[in-house]
């Protein structure tokens, strides 16, 4: 999970910063992706807005999630079996890519928009499909990385 929130600083989304890991049956990492605009499509020249009068206006006609990018990002064959680890519960059209793709686990930090219809499509897809999702639970509530340590070797300190 800290993989996915690190790849999410990559995000210039202003109000959302999403990031995904999908990882092997063997824990290794093989695929990352960041909320963002597709490839090719200038970051600065398409909207960042939630809302406006017009829906042309806002990121969402655009925005490529990380559940996608990480999928797409992925430097394997394919994810058959992988488990993707992600900021937030997946939307419906993201599950759907997910349940394409062949991940059979989804681990999710936050699930703030549980109760959208999307939300609850995503639960049904799911079910349907026999992916199982679990809300990632902590042990550790910050982890720094420290550039400026001593030997220029960089550490991470780790907080309970």
């Amino acid at each position: 999970m800290a993989v996915a929130f690190l790849s999410a600083q990559r995000s210039k989304d202003p109000s959302s910063q999403v990031g995904a890991c999908i990882v092997s049956p063997e824990n290794k990492i093989v695929g990352i992706g960041y909320n963002g605009m597709p490839n090719g499509c200038n970051d600065d020249l398409l909207p960042w807005n939630r809302t406006a009068a017009n829906r042309l206006d806002t990121k969402y006609p655009y925005v490529c999630h990380a559940e996608l990018n990480a999928i797409m990002n992925k430097n394997s064959a394919d994810v058959k079996g992988c488990t993707m680890y992600v900021a937030l519960f997946p939307c419906n059209e993201c599950a759907k890519l997910i349940i394409q793709a062949g991940i059979k686990d989804v681990i999710y930090l936050s699930d703030k928009y549980h109760d959208t219809p999307e939300m609850t499509a995503s639960r049904r897809l799911f079910n349907l499909a026999g992916i199982k999702y679990t809300q990632f639970v902590p042990k550790r509530k910050k982890i720094v990385i420290d550039f400026n340590s001593i030997n220029h070797t960089g550490t991470i300190q780790m907080t309970e």
